[in-house]
């Protein structure tokens, strides 16, 4: 396997980190937009031969496409925000490569009824090409990170192995993760937060299908394990809830994610200000003015999520829980995967949720170099069977557990 990792960011450098201990791949070239972060990705693994470093705009098809053939790669692995989904994806198809990635292309709000019924929903553009993929035998695995990722896999998990019949299956997301000498820090992309946090979060049920609601509604106490303990989580818009229905018979699929009362006020404050747009707006300069997104503004203020980890104290957990019926008796499970940030600074140097993050598509990776995991078309990690992914998950030193409820 040749790999083509696109975005040296936080998560693509811990992708190099964890996929550098592995001996599944034979190349992987790093590029990004800013060659001196690749290089310095590929010059933290101390000489490891496998890895190059490159170049390239995550937005120019072309260019992404001639560096997938000049390196012969076979695959490409997109570590960009959502903004590349669809360049990427796209550059992938022409070169016949398959293509991995951690999120799914954007949504947009219905223009009449937003906090109802659904505009163009995560995913849309690349599964209106599903067709095509699988006709020229290729395969684009989508939403491969850990949430979504490790969470549709603990869905599927779920179906084959626990339960007979589902009747909700909810991706529960949680932390008590801190940061010295910082009041607000997400310690995930700010851009991907606003756009998911801010988004109408979408609900599937099997007798309505998707719809939406209004941002952070139906809170819940949602008590999580290994000593994290009970945080509120509300309504999200998420990828999960797009992907599951396709491949899992679930009743109801939800995503609620724990951020916390001053997180979700700061949100709010932002939309209010419009400092979560998107389009870009006129800025007087010393000469003339400049066309910024707010968005970025806000982004380029608040620190790289990467560069946290020091400061950084505490857990991230990543989870499906699940109700339904085994043997005729009503059954809960917690299906989860906690990173202690401690442990993921000393053994890799990366900070635990972009660790996290990054360590689901390398498994993937592996399952697909070894031929445990194969497919053609546009599918999501539902479509493949989770225990071969859940073993090499703990083979790779990061255990996963369950709970009853």
């Amino acid at each position: 396997m040749r790999v083509l990792l696109v975005g040296a960011g936080g998560v693509g450098g811990a992708i190099t980190r964890i996929a550098a201990r592995r001996p599944f791949f034979e190349a992987m070239v790093v590029a990004d937009y800013d060659r001196g972060r690749a290089e310095a990705a590929v010059a933290a693994l101390g000489g490891d031969a496998r890895f190059t470093a490159g170049q390239v705009d995550a937005g120019d098809e072309a260019a992404v496409a001639g560096l997938l053939a000049r390196h012969r790669c076979d695959l490409l692995l997109n570590a960009t925000d959502p903004r590349f989904v669809m360049p990427l994806f796209r550059a992938a198809r022409a070169a016949g490569a398959t293509y991995v990635d951690m999120a799914m292309s954007l949504s947009r709000p219905h223009a009449e009824r937003p906090y109802e019924e659904c505009g163009v929903k995560l995913g849309d553009e690349q599964f209106a090409q599903a067709a095509d993929w699988e006709k020229e035998g290729v395969l684009a695995l989508v939403g491969m990170g850990v949430e979504p990722g490790l969470s549709d896999v603990f869905a599927r998990y779920a179906a084959d192995e626990l339960f007979d019949e589902i009747e909700e299956i909810g991706v529960r997301d949680g932390a008590n993760l801190t940061v010295d000498g910082y009041r607000f820090a997400p310690s995930f992309n700010i851009w991907t937060t606003i756009e998911e946090c801010l988004n109408p979060p979408v609900v599937y049920e099997a007798d309505r299908g998707w719809f939406t609601t209004e941002p952070f509604s139906e809170p819940e106490v949602f008590d999580f394990p290994e000593g994290i303990g009970p945080v509120e989580c509300v309504n999200v818009e998420h990828e999960e809830v797009l992907l599951v229905p396709r491949w899992v018979d679930a009743r109801r699929v939800t995503f609620k994610y724990g951020l916390g009362g001053e997180f979700v006020e700061t949100l709010k404050t932002l939309h209010l200000l419009g400092l979560d747009r998107t389009d870009p707006v006129a800025v007087p300069g010393p000469d003339s003015s400049v066309a910024v997104s707010p968005r970025d503004v806000v982004a380029a203020c608040l620190p790289d999520p990467a560069t946290l980890g020091e400061r950084m104290h505490g857990k991230t957990c990543a989870g499906t829980w699940v109700r339904g019926v085994r043997d005729g008796k009503p059954r809960e499970v917690y299906l989860y995967h906690v990173v202690d940030n401690q442990w993921s600074m000393a053994e890799y140097g990366s900070q635990a949720v972009v660790w996290q993050t990054a360590v689901n598509p390398v498994v993937a990776l592996e399952l697909l170099a070894t031929g445990a995991w194969s497919g053609a078309g546009v599918l999501g990690p539902e479509a493949f069977p989770a225990r071969p992914f859940l073993d090499l998950l703990t083979a790779y030193g990061s255990p996963w557990g369950m709970r009853e409820e």
